[in-house]
This record gives structure tokens, C-alpha cells and sequence, in this order.
């Protein structure tokens, strides 16, 4: 149905031809408007001269040819409105065409992909990606095993001594005297003095003497 409307290419550019064709004939029939309307323009001027010359026969003769003028001028409005419709009833045509020739290369192009794309070879190129993404992994994996000496390191033994490591560190942690930091000094605002916290020190050191003359005395 679409072909036998719009026809072929040759048809659209007979279309085209169509259309420059109206385009010229609207043309035309405009110059002719404005020619006939300078001359009704011009009966009615030579109308009034005739009043005025008491002249009412010229005038009246004036008068039916300016009629006449704008007759012809109302049927060239006709013609062009006429033409005007033709125009926008084949760019309509025109744009239809266009588009439907662009409907149709896509709907091709579409069908010339998908026969380029065999579901089997996606089934296939697929399998391929997954099996080379495998084979990778075993290959980085072999990459990672210990070679050599130290692929008869025994990993628990190791754990256990890095154990008594720790065990060992944190005992000669326990083991060394406490030292007590040097304590900041703290500045107050003027006016103010500075309170001092007891001697904590002293007093340790005269428990520690206390309970060393108790073991001697035992």
C-alpha cells in the first residue's frame, strides 16, 4: 500500500520537480495580483477625474473596469490558495516518504545485524571467556605456590613459634620497673597557685623499706 502511495525514488524526485513547479506558478500568479490591483488603483484615480470633470459616463466606465480587475484578482486568490494547498498535501507526501524509507534501512540494517550475531556464537564466544577466566586462575594460583625450600616449611610450627615469640615479649614486658612519666607542667591563670598532687613516690618507697626490715626481722 505504502508503494503504490508513495511511490519510488523517481516518484520522489518527480515530487521534488512538483513542488518547484508550484513554487513558480504561485509566483507568477502573486506578480499578477499586484499588477491587476495597481491597475484597479489606477481606474479609480481616472474615476475621480472624470467626476470632476463632469464627466459621469468615463467614471462609470472606470468604475466597471476596476470591477472587473477585482474580480480576476479575487480569482488568482483562489488559484494561489489552491496551489498552497497542493504544496503542503506533497511536503506532507515528502516528509512520509523520508520517513518511511529511514524506518526501513534501520528495520534492514537490524536484520543484517542479527544475522551476523548467531545466538550460537554468543553461546560459544561465552564459553570461550569462561573458560580461558578459569584457566588464568589456575595459572596464577600455581604462580602463588611455595617452590623449593620453602614448600616443606610446616605452617603450624611456624604459628607456635611466632606464639612463643609473643609469649616471650610480653613476659619481658611485665618484668621491666614501671617508670612514670615526667608530668607536664600546668599553667594556670594568673592569681592562681598551683596545687601539687601528694608525694605518691615518698610514700611507696617508705612501704617498700617497711616490709624489707619485717623479712629481715623474720
Amino acid at each position: 500500500m505504502f508503494k503504490r502511495l508513495l511511490g519510488k525514488p523517481k516518484q520522489e524526485t518527480n515530487a521534488l520537480a512538483t513542488l518547484d513547479k508550484l513554487n513558480e506558478t504561485l509566483e507568477m500568479l502573486e506578480k499578477k495580483e499586484s499588477v491587476l490591483l495597481k491597475k484597479a488603483t489606477a481606474e479609480v484615480e481616472r474615476a475621480k477625474e472624470f467626476t470632476r470633470a463632469k464627466n459621469k459616463r468615463a467614471a462609470i466606465q472606470c468604475l466597471k473596469r476596476k470591477r472587473l480587475y477585482e474580480q480576476q484578482v479575487e480569482q488568482l486568490g483562489n488559484f494561489q490558495l489552491r496551489i498552497h494547498d497542493q504544496m503542503i498535501l506533497l511536503e506532507g507526501a515528502k516528509a512520509t516518504t523520508e520517513t518511511v524509507d529511514a524506518l526501513r534501512t534501520g528495520a534492514a540494517a537490524m536484520k543484517a545485524m542479527q544475522k551476523a550475531t548467531n545466538i550460537d556464537d554468543v553461546d560459544k564466544t561465552m564459553d570461550e571467556i569462561n573458560e580461558q577466566t578459569e584457566n588464568m586462575k589456575m595459572i596464577q594460583e600455581a604462580l602463588s605456590t611455595p617452590i623449593g625450600a620453602a614448600a616443606d616449611f610446616d605452617e603450624d610450627e611456624l604459628e607456635a613459634e611466632l606464639e612463643e615469640l609473643e609469649g616471650a615479649e610480653l613476659e619481658e614486658q611485665l618484668l621491666q620497673p614501671a617508670t612514670t612519666a615526667p608530668s607536664a607542667p600546668i599553667h594556670l591563670p594568673a592569681g592562681r597557685q598551683q596545687v601539687r598532687p601528694a608525694a605518691q613516690h615518698s610514700r611507696t618507697e617508705e612501704d617498700e623499706l617497711a616490709a624489707l626490715q619485717a623479712e629481715m626481722a623474720l
